[in-house]
């Protein structure tokens, strides 16, 4: 049985049953043939340092609320990769940052609900002054020897990648 909420199809609006369908079991309309196909959800992650310091902010909300993550977010539809990771950025430490390269592509939810993928890029800062926002109350530079809890697998791979 699949995991999906869809109970209803979205093009002519009967109710869809269970069936295998390019090797899963998918809601499908028996009435027009629509079939759901989950979309991963992808989320934009950015690396800024300075120095030996890494940026990371502290989660306001769950998951890991209270821990500390690289500035992340979900990218929005339409939405390049790469600027979601900036807007993260400036939305959750007030810092404005570019892109400068990509550093790792992450699959694998690591909770319910979480993103499938995340893209890690390698940010600069280029304006703006550190002030938590958004989802974080508080964003700081961490020495890479003298680092708080941190929140995700994700953020510890990438964090121990450049070690």
């Amino acid at each position: 049985m699949s995991e999906s909420k869809v109970r209803f199809c979205v093009r002519c609006g009967s109710a869809v049953i269970e069936l295998e369908k390019f090797g899963a079991v998918r809601p499908v309309c028996p009435a027009c043939g629509w079939i759901y196909f989950a979309d991963p959800k992808v989320a934009a992650a950015g690396l800024v340092e300075q120095g030996n310091k890494i940026l990371l902010v502290r989660r306001l909300n769950e998951p890991q609320r209270g821990l500390w993550s690289l500035p992340a977010g979900y990218v929005d539809a339409g939405e390049d990769p790469a600027r979601a990771a900036e807007r993260e950025c400036l939305e959750e430490t007030g810092l404005v940052a570019r892109v400068t390269g990509l550093l790792d592509v992450l699959s694998g939810a690591e909770f319910k609900g979480g993103a499938d993928i995340v893209i890690v890029y390698r940010m600069e800062v280029t304006g703006g002054a550190l002030a938590a926002g958004d989802d974080a109350d508080q964003a700081a530079f961490f020495e890479r020897g003298a680092l708080p809890e941190l929140a995700f697998l994700a953020t510890r791979k990438i964090i121990s990648a450049g070690e």
